[in-house]
């Protein structure tokens, strides 16, 4: 097959790549990564010369010089510097106090409480050390002597999208809002394999607004336009700047939801109330989720936890926030209801939001499983049931799309939840052991979770609408068996290079090991091709 040659510049210079179409995508992107130095966990992005992202895959269009692509690193890992480049010297500091505390007891006679507690504190400062040797030492001077493992730095406020971010967004969104989406994009964008990585946040907004266009929603519940447009850049604006909850998360799990109402025609059974609700819901769904789960605001007693009597604290804050944002005149897209539909539009976000609390998934999947041998739409609990499923399908849908667009995905959820065993480690909580980095590699954390949690859910939700056999289920069932083989291949990875560095030991008897990188499985994973 024929070889195609990409011209591109990466930080101002120069640059072209040679691959084959039929290459890997894997390798595409690593020939990339290479051009850029960029880290296993870095984010490029490649632009046209309109200024468009384009997806760096082996399809991409061959160019001439004159028309480079530009190859940007817009995410990048930023590794804190270790204990020996800021001049600490743990070993050194046991020294003194072993010195200290010789010459107390010579003098004294006896050891006072102090120096016990100084020991104490070096033992505990080098603990931490050794436990995340990879964080900012900054996270290495939290006192928790003090009786409280609240957090020690504002992680909400290190979250926040800036207000000249915000503004060029909003700006770019009122500009771009009335333009005419083509039926091409409103054709993908009622599919279940939508890539949202090829849109940036105005572009989403209007994608959003078309959403609501598409289903007649302004007409049905007489919604204005310029009112509709500042509720979704509200929401937009009140999502966090982390790994994985953050708006591009809300847009997917609305994209989903969207085109869960158009594959299986949902409006032919819900009311149009609950086809708002159920839409409207999936965008709220995390607002303002500051990167760690329940389990750390339980156990950290932070603000939430204490609110919320540790009862879902986020999403009954992520519900709490939609409200506040339609208290705004401006934002209320339900301003026009009349009060009977207010009451079930509002009662209905909150049971949708708080459905998402993964602690109650075995109560409302155990409920629903129950219902669906008599399911009736026309029994007003049962359709309760079924939108919670709808809402919990959604949120964790990322599986169902193409590899291309589904593995990101997971690479920046693992990103969020190694961050937040990181902090736990930090402060002393206890380590939420499915986001240990230590312990847990790409296909580990999905199999269990698709097996045990995606495909019994899923398939609950197809008993009452078959449709989603083919285009959502289908494509788990794949995305378990990706992962299955890659399993495999790391465990043989793991096998032959423990067999190959038994024999190799250093002059001091310590067997010679290298970090294996979760990556290299993927080249490994039997040519695995995206559903």
């Amino acid at each position: 097959m024929a070889t195609k040659v990409i011209y591109f510049t990466v930080g101002g210079r120069p640059e072209q790549a040679e691959f084959r179409s039929d290459s890997e995508l894997e390798d595409v992107r690593e020939c990339f990564r290479a051009a850029a130095e960029a880290g296993p966990n870095d984010i490029l992005k490649l632009y046209n010369t309109k200024g468009n992202i384009v997806n760096i895959s082996p399809k991409l269009e061959a160019n001439r010089p004159d028309s480079r692509y530009k190859l940007q690193v817009v995410a990048a890992t930023c590794n804190g510097p270790s204990a020996s480049e800021l001049g600490f010297d743990v070993n050194g500091m046991e020294r003194r106090l072993e010195d200290l505390e010789r010459k107390i007891l010579v003098e004294s006679g006896e050891t006072p409480p102090l120096v016990f507690e100084m020991r104490k504190k070096v033992e505990c400062f080098r603990e931490k050390l050794e436990s995340v040797e990879h964080l900012s030492w900054l996270g290495l001077f939290k006192d928790i002597s003090s009786g409280t493992s609240s957090p020690f730095w504002n992680k909400k406020g290190k979250a926040r999208k800036s207000l000249e971010h915000c503004k060029l967004v909003h700006d770019r969104f009122k500009t771009m809002s009335a333009v005419q989406v083509t039926e091409d994009v409103r054709f993908h964008l009622r599919k279940p394999t939508f890539d949202n990585w090829q849109w940036d946040d105005a572009e989403m907004l209007l994608l959003l607004q078309q959403m609501y266009i598409e289903l007649d929603l302004l007409t049905k519940f007489n919604i204005e336009m310029p009112v509709l447009q500042q509720f979704l850049y509200e929401v937009y604006r009140h999502y966090n700047q982390i790994p994985f909850h953050n708006f591009n998360h809300a847009f997917c799990v609305t994209q989903m939801m969207y085109g869960i109402i158009w594959l299986c025609e949902v409006w032919e059974k819900l009311s149009d109330v609950e086809v708002l609700v159920m839409l409207t819901s999936a965008l709220c769904h995390d607002l303002d989720h500051p990167g760690y789960n329940n389990a750390y605001q339980v156990n950290a007693r932070t603000e939430l936890a204490l609110r919320y009597n540790d009862i879902s604290p986020l999403e009954n804050h992520h519900c709490a926030i939609a409200f506040e944002i339609l208290e705004k005149p401006d934002c209320n897209i339900f301003r026009n209801l009349s009060v009977e539909n207010f009451k079930k539009v509002r009662e209905g976000m909150i049971r949708c939001i708080l459905a998402t609390d993964m602690a109650r998934h075995n109560e409302i999947l155990g409920k629903f499983k129950g219902l669906i041998p008599e399911f009736d739409f026309s029994n007003k609990e049962h359709k309760e049931h079924l939108m919670m499923i709808l809402m919990k399908v959604s949120d964790i849908s990322n599986e169902a799309r193409p590899m291309d667009v589904a593995e990101p995905w997971l690479d920046c959820l693992l990103k969020e939840f190694f961050n937040q065993s990181d902090v736990e480690k930090l402060e002393g909580l206890p380590v939420t052991p499915f986001m240990d980095r230590e312990k847990v590699t790409k296909p580990s954390s999905q199999t269990g979770f698709i097996q045990f949690v995606l495909l019994p859910l899923f398939e609950a939700a197809a008993c009452i609408f078959p449709e989603m056999q083919p285009h959502i289920i289908q494509p788990v069932r794949d995305a378990l068996q990706y992962y299955k083989d890659m399993q495999v291949a790391l465990e043989d990875q793991n096998t032959h290079k423990k067999t190959h560095n038994d024999g190799e030991r250093n002059s001091d008897g310590v067997t010679l090991r290298s970090p294996l990188e979760t990556e290299v499985a993927v080249g490994l994973a039997n040519g695995h091709k995206s559903p």
